[in-house]
């Protein structure tokens, strides 16, 4: 079953955010647009160079009103020592969610039981906390946080514009569809 338009489960969680430990949960999540990534687990090799991409794109999130949300299976104690070590992680200025218990993991349909890490998933979510887009796939393969941005755009932007909707490729400022008959079989 897809998570699509579904709302986000109840969870409580605690993170590595600017220097401090902070509690993260679905309210903290309502009243703003939220960009969730699901990574393996931290110290790893390919992990860093995501985290390195979102935060050379965080002001492109901030501007649109969205919070980055970066979640792995290991302890926020474990974010705090990779923030501090490695260069690219440092970049980070989202909170580093820890998920030793896996309740997000699995809540979000990411978890890898045999493993106990998570896939590589990328969820944005409306200020009423709901799931308006989900990517999952390999953990071999490393996301372009570039292409998130543009679906969380594209969300927001069907979301004030009930009544069009975004084509392939579609960017900020393009044109958009206003789905009708009239042009079935006609684009």
């Amino acid at each position: 079953m897809s998570l699509i338009n579904t709302q986000v489960q109840p969870f409580k969680a605690q993170a590595f955010h600017n220097g401090k430990f902070v509690e993260v949960s679905d309210a903290s999540m309502k009243g703003k647009w939220s960009v969730v990534i699901f990574m393996p687990a931290a110290f790893t090799f390919n992990c860093p160079t995501e985290i390195e991409d979102a935060a050379e794109h965080y002001a492109e999130f901030q501007k649109a009103g969205a919070e980055v949300y970066i979640v792995t299976t290991d302890t926020h104690f474990s974010h705090k020592v990779w923030h501090e070590t490695s260069p690219a992680v440092g970049k980070a200025k989202f909170p580093l969610v820890g998920d030793p218990t896996h309740q997000l993991t699995r809540a979000f349909g990411v978890h890898i039981e045999e493993a106990g890490l998570a896939l590589r998933g990328t969820f944005v979510i409306d200020p009423e906390g709901v799931i308006k887009t989900m990517e999952v796939h390999d953990n071999a393969i490393a996301r372009d946080v570039t292409e998130t941005v543009r679906k969380l755009k594209a969300a927001q932007y069907v979301a004030s514009h009930p009544n069009e909707v975004c084509p392939a490729k579609w960017k900020e400022g393009e044109a958009t569809l206003a789905p009708s008959i009239d042009l079935v079989g006609k684009i």
